[in-house]
């Protein structure tokens, strides 16, 4: 009988306890970023290497992304029964919430490629740096809520030449669902262990994002497909 008390109770705990806010609604990658079409170029290799500079920008969907997971982190724990909340179980939901993973990994993933590698606040900016190629970094993440225990990660880069004109993209997705953290049935160590599965979704994500970076940049770029506002991206 205690047994049973205590799961219901970690069940009311993780529900009550963690008020977190759900993933924003995606845009197209391009959105507030170009005012008109882009075309495409007529290199069929993306050049790169120790004497080529990459600017990057960020999209609004990045940007919304990042504020989404500092909001999640801050209130992974908060609300009635926070003082209650096992420590586990919070410091899973904020160890697995880290708000510049995405964009750390992939500006790494660019240095070892290109020569330098600037993140620009605005395309205002990158315009008058003039780098040599042009990248939006665009990511996605779809967190567990007590609603839902579904969960996605997409990371993208797309590529422009120095006169702005589409090269190609680079993509990692990965997604996962989980039966409900907030089940009775479930121990602690069950629930952290189906928590951290957030950070597994997200590097598998931008361990495919990486190989498709290699691909994109040792194979010609004709096969594949120009961006689409509509759907964000199309690939090979």
């Amino acid at each position: 009988m205690k047994l049973a008390l205590a799961s219901t109770f970690t069940m009311a705990v993780v529900l009550t306890g963690c008020s977190i806010p759900t993933a924003p609604t995606a845009v197209s990658s391009l959105s507030g970023i170009f005012t008109e079409p882009v075309g495409r170029s007529s290199t069929t290799l993306i050049t790169n290497g120790s004497h080529i500079s990459l600017g990057i920008v960020y999209s609004q969907n990045t940007q919304t992304n990042r504020a989404y997971l500092r909001d999640y982190q801050a209130n992974a724990g908060t609300g009635f029964g926070q003082s209650l909340l096992v420590q586990p179980i919070h410091d899973a939901y904020v160890t697995t919430s880290r708000p510049d993973m995405a964009v750390d990994w992939v500006k790494a993933s660019m240095q070892r490629q290109f020569g330098s590698v600037i993140v620009y606040p605005d395309m205002q900016s990158l315009r008058a740096a003039k780098p040599d190629v042009i990248a939006v970094i665009d990511t996605r993440s779809q967190l567990m809520t007590s609603r839902s225990s579904d969960i996605q990660a997409d990371v993208s880069a797309v590529f422009y030449d120095k006169n702005f004109n589409y090269i190609g993209t680079a993509q990692g997705h990965d997604a996962k669902a989980l039966s409900p953290v907030w089940a009775d049935y479930k121990r602690s160590e069950e629930i952290v262990a189906d928590i951290n599965e957030q950070q597994n979704v997200q590097v598998r994500a931008l361990q495919k994002f990486d190989q498709s970076l290699s691909n994109l940049l040792t194979n010609p770029t004709s096969n594949v497909s120009m961006v689409d506002n509509k759907s964000s991206q199309k690939l090979y």
